[in-house]
């Protein structure tokens, strides 16, 4: 009997190449690998949003408060612009008659792109600092400070770096220190999205003064936001029974309140100050007020008479000690730029 061929009976099988497969050292591990994949695309699908970072977590209620802002005496603070891209602009600085700090002079230049951030000043004494900010992508950045003084003790550097994940920041820092017997502060922290609205962290502080002395300190942090980020409560657990908590609201487009309570609950000391404050935004104004709960009143306007010309006012009074303080300043901006270079419409 005649055999019958493939073509015969409907056709050629079709050939159907390997595939091969490449090696790989990652094979043996493959589930773990597999499983942390999986991990990954689990937590990317929540969508979980960026906590921000341990060092910015007061930052909407330092904004809001008079701690960085208030002054007595009489400042001045003089502003030119040589460059609008990149940043590069000069400021000099006068302070005299304070009650708590020396009169003192201080140049200063700031330089920025889109990559880095050079900060530098010098004051009448002599006395040097710098910083400098280099982004290596969206999620790294590393910063250096260093402070220059004729007092050793007040000698300082600083090297820092920041890393940004999709929902959560680790920062990791060194103050002086000494690679040869490993001495310095060394700072790490730790700050992840659990949901949309909490975030939960910790910061831990190893201190070595020298090579056979060192202190390890934790503290634990939480952070809570509102859904609409109108309102921000965040507390910080301290080790030795210190305990931070703030919260700040927006309670509309020009007026902001936040509150801070610091609580020290050792064997050896226990003490507590709340702190209120709130900042109003009008047009051509700031105006910040704050009350604690150590008998302090103090406020600051901030006017705006141009774009390029401010008047600001502060003062404080302290009901316990029976003393007060108030400062006037004003801050001049003056630019070689051209209105276009500036971003402004030209004028006709």
């Amino acid at each position: 009997m005649a055999s019958i061929s493939h073509s015969e009976k409907g056709g050629d099988i079709p050939h159907i190449p390997s595939i091969p497969v490449k090696p790989s050292y990652f094979n043996p591990i493959s589930p773990f690998t597999d499983a942390f994949d999986r991990f990954n695309q689990w937590r990317t699908d929540l969508g979980l949003p960026h906590p921000g970072t341990v060092e910015n977590l007061h930052k909407e209620v330092k904004a809001t408060h008079l701690t960085n802002y208030i002054f007595d005496g009489a400042r001045a603070d003089l502003t030119k612009s040589l460059s609008a891209n990149p940043l590069f602009q000069v400021t000099h600085s006068f302070a005299l008659g304070s009650q708590t700090i020396p009169s003192s002079y201080n140049f200063g230049a700031i330089f920025a792109n889109q990559s880095i951030f050079l900060q530098g000043g010098v004051d009448h004494e002599g006395n040097v600092n710098a910083r400098l900010n280099q982004g290596w992508s969206e999620k790294n950045i590393t910063k250096v400070q260093a402070q220059f003084s004729s007092q050793a003790s007040q000698n300082m550097i600083q090297l820092e770096h920041d890393y940004a994940g999709q929902d959560f920041s680790i920062n990791a820092k060194a103050i002086n220190p000494w690679p040869s017997d490993l001495t310095g502060i060394f700072v790490g922290s730790y700050l992840q999205s659990f949901t949309k609205n909490i975030a939960l962290g910790f910061e831990t502080l190893m201190q070595r003064p020298s090579p056979d002395m060192s202190e390890l300190t934790t503290s634990y942090l939480a952070k809570f936001t509102g859904n609409d980020k109108n309102w921000i409560a965040t507390a910080q657990i301290q080790p030795q029974g210190g305990v931070q908590a703030t919260y700040w609201q927006k309670l509309s487009e020009k007026v902001e309140v936040a509150a801070e309570l610091q609580l020290v609950a050792s064997p050896a000391r226990r003490d507590a100050m709340a702190t209120l404050g709130a900042k109003y935004d009008l047009r051509l104004a700031t105006f910040r007020a704050q009350v604690d709960s150590t008998g302090k009143v103090s406020a600051l306007l901030e006017q705006r008479f141009t774009p390029a010309f401010a008047f600001l006012v502060s003062g404080e009074i302290d009901h316990f000690k029976n003393s007060a303080k108030v400062g006037v300043g004003v801050m001049i901006e003056s630019s070689t730029l051209t209105p276009e270079e500036m971003g402004m419409p030209p004028q006709i």
